[in-house]
């Protein structure tokens, strides 16, 4: 079954390529066999775009056959090789780049110019920076560290990697498990959420357009719960990268551990905001709207709790409460809008959710509202800022991962970084300050996986992105991504050639 849905040609340029199914499996898409069909909507008017067959675990059984059988050539073929081939894929996607935006931004209801030069240009990069890390898989030295013996180190590919990715953003998400994986001589199995596999799909048949052989990529389109733990728990799967809810990650973990595979998790985030006396008010409040507010607050990395210096946070509360009410919902493909809908109904009404409880016991200042008229009809929630809300408060410690940011007081500089890392979770945080000394303090003793200084949010393909705590653990991007990847083989040569060693001494025989 294929149903095009009510999206026009101009929104959905690239529709037709989804007429043979939503599993692409071998170089080519086919249809689910699970037997049950799901709507991809659109979040911004609530109508179907696109209706596929899901994927069941027969599915999954073929995506791995394929994958294990491309396996071999695959990670025979040199670094050179793997480069070219990225690099061509990367040229592809950048042929393709409005195709993906459009994809992107009707799937998840992303603004159109978030997509066009945040999601995709992002893509882009990160496939031409593994296109070049695949020839410096790099590793200690090779030396005479016994005095007897030379050892080097040879990094080698595992093997079928099944990854599960998120649907907040399914198009780096996918690059993210995808690249490092292949660039490294693996082959993949990814499974998208089947809320917005569009992209995903797009992408692997980018590479193969891009010459990447059949059975390198491949995706998988069904339920977590059916072809999530399927795919998880397949014995010819030797590692699985997640991207998800810690909630979800554990569960991930609990199926992957039981055939001892090797795990990746990126999980939760609540990320700190902090602000000290002496930072760029202006600043502050222009990163924080911006940091709460990217992709509709569905980030984990999004800034979801400022934390104030005293002197400084009745008046950042007032500027960036007025700067929130500047913001412009709208229509994703408007020019002029600022912010979408949330992912779905659900996903707004679990958010409204959260802002309503708070207010028995804090202040919402601006927002905590969906919009009505013609927006009522998506998953709109306004941009809202909530402040005076006690630290053990479930909208200070739960994820609500939507365009709600709360904001605290605090007093001193030792109490500013204790509340920062007050929560479960560590995956990013950001410190304001114009004081060299304090901003490097932070720094240090803030754990997350990423602290930015002045700033809140950028990523780029060169630096890792990964949590502590229940974050998760391992990292995405950058060459640290190749430590997910690849297998450290110790190598060492006898360079003696002398038959009765005097270590033998120790186990059997006299000196």
């Amino acid at each position: 079954m294929h149903n095009p849905g009510t999206a026009t040609p101009e929104r959905f340029p690239a529709q037709d390529r989804f007429a043979d199914g939503a599993q692409f499996i071998a170089g080519r898409l086919t249809k689910g066999t699970s037997g049950r069909h799901h709507a991809v909507v659109d979040p911004a008017t609530g109508e179907e775009v696109y209706t596929y067959e899901l994927a069941g675990t027969d599915d999954v059984d073929a995506a791995v056959a394929a994958a294990r059988e491309a396996f071999p050539a695959w990670a025979a073929a040199t670094p050179g090789e793997r480069s070219d081939a990225l690099h061509r894929f990367a040229a592809v996607l950048a042929e393709r780049a409005e195709d993906f935006a459009r994809a992107e931004s009707l799937q998840c209801g992303k603004p159109l110019k978030l997509t066009r030069e945040f999601d995709v240009p992002g893509t882009i990069d990160n496939t031409a920076f593994f296109a070049g890390a695949a020839r410096h898989l790099q590793g200690q030295s090779a030396g005479e560290y016994s005095g007897d013996h030379t050892s080097y180190i040879r990094r080698e590919p595992i093997g079928v990697v099944g990854s599960i990715a998120p649907w907040n953003y399914p198009l780096q998400m996918a690059a993210w498990k995808i690249l490092p994986a292949i660039a490294a001589g693996n082959t993949i199995v990814l499974k998208p959420a089947e809320l917005t596999p569009l992209t995903s799909l797009l992408f692997a048949q980018a590479a193969t357009d891009a010459g990447i052989p059949d059975g390198v990529i491949n995706i998988v389109t069904g339920t977590g719960k059916e072809a999530g733990e399927h795919l998880v728990g397949h014995p010819d799967v030797v590692m699985t990268s997640f991207t998800g809810s810690t909630a979800v990650g554990k569960r991930v973990a609990e199926v992957a551990t039981a055939t001892v595979k090797r795990l990746h998790l990126e999980l939760g985030g609540k990320a700190p905001f902090v602000v000290f006396d002496d930072a760029d008010l202006e600043a502050a409040a222009h990163g924080a709207v911006a940091g709460a507010l990217i992709n509709t607050g569905q980030d984990c990395t999004a800034a979801t709790r400022a934390y104030v210096q005293r002197p400084l946070y009745e008046a950042f509360v007032e500027r960036t409460a007025a700067l929130m009410e500047t913001v412009r919902l709208g229509d994703p493909f408007a020019p002029g809008t600022d912010l979408g809908p949330l992912i779905s109904h659900v996903q707004r009404d679990r958010v409204a959710a959260f802002v309503d409880r708070a207010r028995a016991y804090a202040r919402v200042v601006t927002g905590g509202e969906a919009p009505q008229g013609d927006l009522g009809k998506g998953a709109y929630y306004r941009p809202t800022l909530v402040a005076d809300a006690a630290q053990d408060s479930e909208i200070v410690q739960s994820e609500i991962f939507g365009p709600v940011l709360v904001v605290l007081p605090f007093d001193s500089d030792d109490e500013g970084i204790r509340l920062a890392n007050d929560t479960p979770y560590g995956l990013a945080a950001s410190a304001w300050s114009a004081n060299v000394y304090r901003a490097n303090r932070a720094t240090r003793e803030i754990k997350a996986g990423c602290v930015w200084v002045n700033d809140h949010i950028p990523i780029i393909s060169e630096m890792p992105h990964g949590g502590y705590k229940a974050s998760g653990f391992g990292k995405d991007m950058s060459a640290y991504s190749f430590e997910e990847y690849t297998q450290v083989k110790h190598v060492m040569f006898d360079n003696t050639a002398v038959a009765e060693k005097d270590w033998h001494r120790t186990v059997f025989g006299d000196r």
